[in-house]
């Protein structure tokens, strides 16, 4: 499933289309994905002009200028393809690979913009995604949203509030890490690369990580450290891409970006310093990528 580096790159590459424009004309071309669309989906979102794409975590949140929120989710094999000027394209790279096949095209928001008319199609072969509605004043206490904990891509994620969030916490600090009422949008990916740079087992109870003595310790700054910076790579790389990137704009460019440790079962440890091998294990039925001997 995508994880935050994924959504947030998506947005980003979405915006520059959808900002501003006005919807003209929705095609809901199925009554459900893994949820029944809104009554009155098209007709309620017709007309409106889309005032600036969010997110929240891994839902995409759609502001207009009347109306509701339109709130989105990737699901396990959803996308956006752009298309404008005879060209289509689709933002953000994903380490499973996305369908482009018109069969799965499950709603199309035909756009009217300054620079030209344009379409954005959702696509999902799955159909795990779904479009819902919040109204506006009331998108924080949205069911989907409401128990959401801090985001972590600013400074608020810092090693006194992971060491508060996990205090006496008997979970291995990998469940804590995926428990999106405490910190929002990490997923498994990430998880496991931000646990290798922090030098720490996925297994180690999460608590073990805080101190009743003092606000913060060596191990929570460094956790804290280590997820904030393998999300912001991870933006900047355009999210898990091991292949080359389209940018929002149609231009080829390559990420050197891969994993330390996900999906690297039986390499050797990339850390210089570490002559341990990376491992697979199995915690709450999710595959885990560390290293035993460095990952304390």
């Amino acid at each position: 499933m995508p994880e935050l580096p994924e959504v947030e790159t998506v947005r980003r590459g979405l915006a520059p289309v959808m900002e501003g424009a006005v919807l003209e004309r929705v095609e809901q071309r199925r009554p459900d994905l893994r949820f029944p669309f809104p009554e009155r989906f098209a007709e309620r979102l017709e007309g409106a002009r889309i005032t600036a794409l969010g997110r929240r975590a891994k839902y995409l949140l759609v502001h207009l200028d009347r109306g509701p929120v339109l709130i989105c989710h990737l699901g396990m094999s959803g996308s956006f393809r752009i298309e404008t000027n005879g060209d289509a394209h689709v933002p953000g790279e994903f380490h499973y690979e996305r369908s482009k096949l018109a069969a799965h095209d499950h709603v199309v928001f035909h756009l009217v913009r300054p620079a030209g008319a344009a379409r954005v199609v959702f696509n999902d072969p799955r159909r795990f995604g779904f479009m819902l509605f919040s109204e506006p004043d009331a998108l924080d206490s949205h069911p989907l949203l409401a128990d959401l904990g801090v985001e972590p891509t600013g400074n608020a994620l810092d090693g006194t509030l992971v060491s508060r969030l996990f205090a006496g916490k008997q979970a291995p600090l990998k469940a804590a890490l995926l428990d999106q009422t405490l910190i929002a949008g990490l997923g498994n990916i990430y998880v496991c690369e931000a646990l290798w740079r922090a030098k720490l087992s996925p297994k180690r109870a999460a608590g073990t990580i805080a101190s009743a003595r003092q606000p913060s310790t060596a191990r929570a700054d460094r956790l804290a450290d280590a997820v904030r910076a393998v999300i912001a790579d991870a933006i900047a790389a355009g999210g898990s891409s091991l292949r080359d990137y389209v940018h929002a704009d149609g231009s080829l460019g390559y990420f050197q970006h891969s994993f330390s440790v996900y999906d690297r079962e039986g390499e050797p440890c990339p850390r210089t310093t570490c002559n341990g091998v990376v491992t697979r294990a199995v915690q709450s039925g999710r595959s885990t990528f560390y290293c035993p001997v460095c990952q304390r």
